[in-house]
């Protein structure tokens, strides 16, 4: 008995580590982004449930590193996945793969390996994402997100805010500027997850675009965190 429980137990890694040599870079990227949203949302202090509930799009950029060359200029990968459905009052659906860059995110988190959370607050805000690449602070207003259950979402800088990000480093999460830095499409990452080519607002505005596997983790804890939205759009 105790020799079949132990070979059991031996398929069962072997077959796990079958399935992870086989995703390609991109597809475990999209993995992460899972496993870093359910992280941070069950830190003691996390994301305001009631901003994370009128969110209509989050992005999560995880490991954001410096780059070789620049002081200070860093870059990150990673995936956004917004709500479906006419004023984004459906389900979360598929994501679809985001680059990050700038020169001033290092001095600002300071240190490498740094994970990014950035919610999408409005429509006009996720617009202008899917169509190009976009200035953080210039195309689109950006503000540092606050923590904590008890933060209110009725404060008027985040409610003009179009973009609320946050980071965690070394295990502090914080609410963080990113203004000055860009994000846009990273269309050759989503061809990698999907195994076609496809555009972000391919991925995120259509309707039967199916959740790849890679994608579920991020898509079910969003989903379990915030099935509803209830920013006025949505109640429109």
């Amino acid at each position: 008995m105790k020799k079949l429980l132990v070979t059991a137990v031996c398929l069962t890694f072997a077959a796990g580590a079958v399935y992870a040599h086989k995703l390609n870079k991109e597809q475990r990227r999209l993995e992460e982004c899972g496993v870093v949203m359910s992280e941070i949302l069950h830190v003691p202090d996390d994301i305001p449930r009631d901003l994370l509930n009128k969110a209509e799009c989050v992005i999560v950029i995880p490991s954001v590193k410096k780059l070789a060359f620049g002081i200070g200029a860093e870059y990150g990968r990673g995936a956004m996945v917004c709500r479906t459905g006419e004023h984004f009052r459906g389900p979360w659906g598929a994501p679809a793969m985001y680059a990050l860059e700038g020169a001033s995110i290092g001095f600002q988190i300071g240190g490498e390996g740094t994970d990014l959370v950035l919610l999408v607050m409005n429509g006009r805000g996720m617009d202008s994402i899917l169509s190009s690449k976009v200035k953080l602070g210039g195309d689109a207003s950006v503000a540092a997100g606050p923590k904590g259950r008890t933060a209110s979402a009725d404060t008027d800088a985040w409610m003009r805010a179009e973009i609320l990000s946050y980071s965690r480093s070394q295990g502090v999460f914080a609410g963080i500027s990113l203004e000055g830095s860009t994000i846009r499409p990273d269309d050759d990452a989503s061809a990698d997850v999907y195994g076609h080519p496809m555009k972000a607002s391919e991925i995120v505005r259509g309707e039967h675009t199916g959740v790849p596997e890679t994608g579920r983790r991020l898509v079910n804890v969003l989903e379990k965190h915030s099935p509803v939205n209830e920013s006025e759009r949505a109640s429109n």
